[in-house]
């Protein structure tokens, strides 16, 4: 299904979307995507952070030596996007073996977060900030980041929220194309970190990106899928604004 405009739609109908998007997500990743050991989660408080999912791992230590129970390796199929980045200097690699620390839940420790980014993530400098700084802490502590992000720049993000996160490695300024304002990201938190980035717009369909459950093993997150399902389900009435052919007055 095509991506739609959400700038065309006021901020309730989205987060009606997004709740419903959410769920699907959780649902389509415990059906089998992730391998044995690990289970998706919402609404769980990571380090201060309230991302929209998380992925747990359910035995005692992690980073044990045990091999991993499923999954894609990179080395044997890489991740289809169409940009890859990699830290430029060691800062990245320095900044991954400092404070390391092992988040643990109740259920589990925490292994990767999925974040579909609200306007409100972007609707000022201190929330911009906050989740870049946040993203970053999740990365240096070993934990794999995955975010979709379904609206343009603004002035607090002037070049996307992964230009934003990613700067603090490299020197090198994020190019995309032009017609391209959307992004989804993920991040192996392995040492060195790598990004591997889909710039998107309107009308795309949503890539099955990378969401990294250890260093260099990942599964095919169902975006696509759970963003369909989350469609279908929301009401006809507010469809309506968003199915219209934009005016060309």
């Amino acid at each position: 299904m095509p991506i739609h405009d959400w700038t065309r739609e006021d901020a309730g109908t989205y987060h009606n979307f997004h709740e419903s998007w959410i769920t699907r997500l959780i649902d389509g990743l415990n059906a089998g995507r992730l391998p044995t050991g690990h289970f998706a989660m919402a609404d769980q408080r990571v380090m201060g952070w309230e991302p929209d999912v998380v992925s747990l791992h359910s035995h005692a230590i992690l980073g044990t030596d045990s091999p991993s129970t499923g999954g894609l390796a990179v080395a044997l199929r890489p991740p289809k996007v169409r940009k890859v980045s990699r830290p430029e200097s060691d800062a990245g690699a320095y900044a991954r073996r400092a404070n390391r620390i092992v988040v643990k839940h109740k259920k589990g420790h925490v292994v990767a977060v999925i974040e579909i980014v609200s306007p409100g993530n972007k609707d000022r400098a201190q929330s911009v900030n906050q989740f870049v700084e946040k993203a970053r802490d999740f990365l240096r502590k070993g934990i794999h980041v995955l975010f979709v992000d379904l609206f343009p720049p603004t002035v607090h993000d002037p070049h996307g929220l992964h230009a934003a996160i990613w700067s603090v490695w490299t020197d090198t300024p994020d190019e995309r194309p032009a017609d391209k304002p959307l992004t989804a990201a993920s991040y192996d938190a392995g040492n060195p970190f790598v990004a591997y980035v889909e710039p998107l717009s309107p009308g795309d369909t949503l890539p099955e990106m990378p969401l990294f459950l250890e260093p260099g093993i990942y599964i095919p997150c169902p975006l696509e899928e759970s963003y369909t399902a989350a469609w279908e389900a929301l009401p006809k009435e507010l469809r309506q604004g968003l199915e219209e052919p934009t005016s060309t007055g």
